[in-house]
């Protein structure tokens, strides 16, 4: 009986190897590599978007990009927005998370329904909550009146600094859900030995959160703070569906103004350059999230 060189064996695994992994490959560069590659390449002419004809200008595209104020203002509303939504999401989402953690009778319930607003269409979301800020006839300016907040009722998307706050209260009511289910599956793992051991020693409350649940939980936090500044970053049906950038730019985010330049203005070279710019700064937070889950891996 005859047996098969241990390096022909391998060449051969790792051509079966090289074999299986070729349609993951191939589908990674028609979807990510190409269409990268074309923004570049697109960013450096002038293009008129529909006939998709122009002339080469280099890095003048860059250069504009960064002397007009619009790009500032689009970037300083998307750190305001990426910030101020991140931070409602953290905190509504770890605090309905401890509730959920608590042996309540309509646990079950409360954990299918907390998910609602991660799973309903954006659309529909919009939708509803237009109707809830409606200067008119809204239901929240009716309440606000009759609890005497307000006198008169209020433009919630019209005007600045509403439209922001009401656009960051929306986006941190869609995506907090996914905060609680990341940390209600945190909060499962965690020893309730040492929430025993806390009580013996007197500890309250407050304290038993400051030093056990808080430090077990950093770990997870730290991954969700990043995942969530990403897809927060680049976030565009929501706030283009609610006030579509405005009043005027107050709301107008990084992929908003990429949607104006490329299919208002039909500056589709521009528009890759935005583009080209904001995945530079989202490549940021992914190098860091990259680097954390290696350190957590090792």
């Amino acid at each position: 009986m005859t047996t098969v060189p241990q390096t022909h064996l391998e060449r051969r695994y790792a051509a079966l190897g090289l074999l299986l992994i070729a349609p993951t490959v191939l589908v990674f560069c028609v979807v990510i590599v190409y269409p990268l590659i074309s923004a570049v390449y697109l960013s450096l002419f002038s293009i008129f978007t529909p006939t998709l004809q122009g002339e080469w200008v280099g890095l003048s595209n860059y250069q504009a990009l960064l002397s007009t104020g619009e790009f500032w203002t689009s970037l300083g509303n998307n750190v305001i927005w990426t910030v101020g939504t991140l931070v409602l999401q953290i905190v509504f989402g770890v605090a309905m998370a401890l509730v959920l953690h608590e042996n309540l009778w309509f646990r079950a319930l409360a954990r299918s329904l907390i998910l609602f607003p991660y799973f309903v269409s954006t659309v529909v979301a919009v939708l509803v909550w237009k109707w809830l800020f409606n200067d008119l006839y809204g239901i929240l300016n009716h309440l606000m009146i009759v609890a005497g907040l307000i006198e008169f009722p209020l433009d919630h998307l019209g005007s600045m600094p509403n439209a922001m706050i009401s656009v960051i209260i929306v986006g941190a009511w869609k995506y907090f859900p996914f905060v609680v289910i990341a940390v209600l599956a945190r909060l499962q793992t965690i020893p309730e030995q040492l929430y025993e051991a806390a009580r013996i020693d007197g500890a309250g409350p407050f304290a038993r959160f400051w030093d056990i649940t808080l430090p077990q939980l950093r770990e997870v936090l730290v991954v969700i703070v990043l995942l969530r500044a990403i897809w927060d970053f680049k976030e565009f049906d929501l706030i283009f569906l609610l006030t579509g950038g405005g009043p005027i730019i107050g709301t107008q985010t990084l992929p908003l103004l990429v949607y104006k330049e490329a299919f208002a203005l039909n500056r589709m070279g521009m528009a890759a350059a935005y583009a080209v710019v904001m995945m530079a700064l989202m490549l940021a937070f992914m190098l860091i999230y990259i680097r954390q889950t290696r350190r957590r891996e090792s």
